[in-house]
């Protein structure tokens, strides 16, 4: 495997976090303030988790995370929590976005064979 491919989810993962910043970012400074805006990173990293696997989609979280405590909560473009509010709201979507990931990497794994199963079963 080239380092190229496995650079694609990766770069997807950050690609993805950082469009959604952006319009989030815009959103904040042009009109109201959206109320929790780090939980609209959740749905995204779940599509991430589906298509390419748990790596990159943690990768999302953890930039998401990030990407939101410095641009989309006081004080910005500071990685400094000011207030519980803030920190409760990251926690949560920490938390919410593993349970999502995980939830997500098991129910869409590829089905594998069991050959235990078979042996319960008589040859036709």
């Amino acid at each position: 495997m080239s380092i190229k491919t496995r650079a694609v989810p990766a770069a997807v993962s950050v690609t993805a976090v950082a469009v959604i910043t952006a319009i989030l970012w815009y959103v904040e400074l042009t009109t109201a303030k959206p109320h929790d805006p780090v939980f609209f990173y959740l749905l995204p990293i779940i599509l991430i988790a589906i298509i390419y696997g748990s790596r990159p989609a943690w990768l999302g979280v953890i930039a998401a995370f990030v990407c939101a405590d410095f641009f989309l909560y006081e004080p910005l473009y500071s990685l400094d929590i000011s207030s519980r509010v803030e920190f409760g709201d990251l926690t949560c979507f920490s938390l919410l976005a593993g349970i999502g990931v995980k939830c997500a990497v098991e129910l869409f794994r590829p089905a594998t064979k069991f050959p235990e199963i078979r042996s319960f079963f008589p040859k036709r």
